[in-house]
């Protein structure tokens, strides 16, 4: 599952990732749990979080849906429902996302739900690793007063 966010990780920094995802959820963002089925199984999640790019406040959106769930429309239904959160607080004008550009399934993703593509961007994540990412914005109307 990370074969575009630097390889796998040990538990160590998987933990490290959960408390920075729990610290968004609390702080700059929500984090998300993407279900499935009657039983309300976990397949991933997807989150919102407060970020600045080229000097704008913006949304910030990611995801991730474990292997046995991929290609069944979770992630795109997921992002759906966050992105339309995010715009419902009225705090920003755009949500950008920042798949790798090898990311066919985030970038088609990205694609389903009216994002533009802008570029793409050589960006370090997770802190260390430097990879080119497709820059993704998608407009949620003008931020509130």
């Amino acid at each position: 599952m990370m074969t575009y966010l630097g390889g796998p990780e040990s538990e160590e920094k998987l933990l490290a990732r959960h408390a920075r995802y729990l610290a968004i959820a609390a702080e700059t963002g929500r984090v998300y749990v993407v279900t499935t089925g009657p039983d309300a199984t976990p397949a991933g999640w997807v989150g919102v979080w407060e970020t600045v790019w080229h000097d704008e406040p913006a949304w910030e959106t990611g995801w991730s849906v474990l292997p046995e769930f991929q290609g069944r429309g979770l992630a795109t239904r997921g992002a759906a429902l966050a992105i339309e959160a995010a715009a419902a607080e009225g705090r920003h004008r755009f949500i950008y996302a920042f798949p790798a550009v090898a990311n066919a399934a985030s970038n088609a993703v990205c694609a389903k739900l009216g994002f533009e593509r802008m570029g793409s961007e050589s960006l370090e994540y997770p802190p260390g690793t430097w990879m080119e990412c497709a820059v993704w914005r998608r407009e949620l109307g003008p931020a509130l007063p």
